[in-house]
């Protein structure tokens, strides 16, 4: 689980939900009332289904970077920059939001970064054209 530590027990102490580790979603079932219902695979082998009125997917556990093989990342793929700036592995090249930011991954800081990244790079261009 990625969550918080305090999200964690807070999801642990909720009596209305069930946490079903190993499972992945085959597929979301329903009708035309909408969901009722999920197709899972326990460790890639077992099907069981489910009932459930709603589903929410989670995305961007994983950066979109596969693109910028050219830079230099991490084992999981996100940017990585010189500390303190939007600096890549690649000089003139800046990366921000929650393609470099495997801690913080919110709205709020990626417009932070891309500000960042934006003064980097004028700072860039000033220097060198």
């Amino acid at each position: 689980m990625r969550a918080s530590k305090a999200m964690q027990e807070r999801v642990d102490k909720t009596q209305n939900i069930e946490v079903l580790y190993e499972h992945e979603t085959k597929e979301v079932l329903g009708d035309a009332n909408g969901v009722n219902g999920l197709l899972l695979l326990k460790q890639g082998k077992e099907e069981r289904k489910i009932a459930i009125t709603g589903f929410f997917l989670a995305i961007g556990h994983n950066p979109n970077s596969e693109i910028f093989a050219e830079l230099e990342r991490d084992e999981v793929g996100y940017i990585k920059t010189i500390p303190g700036t939007a600096k890549t592995s690649i000089q003139g090249v800046f990366a921000c939001g929650d393609v470099q930011d495997p801690t913080y991954r919110q709205a709020i800081t990626a417009a932070g970064s891309g500000c960042m990244a934006a003064l980097d790079t004028e700072r860039y261009l000033g220097e060198h054209f």
